[in-house]
């Protein structure tokens, strides 16, 4: 894990974790198979999808 990763606040609207979903999964698809570089992109991937979670339920009406 990176010190930018643990530094960046992720944004509170769904759309812009989105686009941030996409571009980690990207990172994560162009890197080798178990390198940190994969290892860390999944992780943020993880954060983000959390994140997403927490927006959609906090909808009015909840998404999930």
């Amino acid at each position: 894990m990176t010190k930018k990763t643990d530094e960046q606040s992720l944004p509170g609207d769904r759309e812009s974790l989105m686009k941030l979903h996409r571009e980690a999964r990207r990172r994560r698809d162009a890197a080798a198979l178990m390198s940190q570089a994969r290892a860390e992109a999944a992780y943020e991937i993880e954060r983000i999808e959390i994140q997403v979670a927490r927006v959609e339920r906090a909808m009015d009406p909840p998404l999930v």
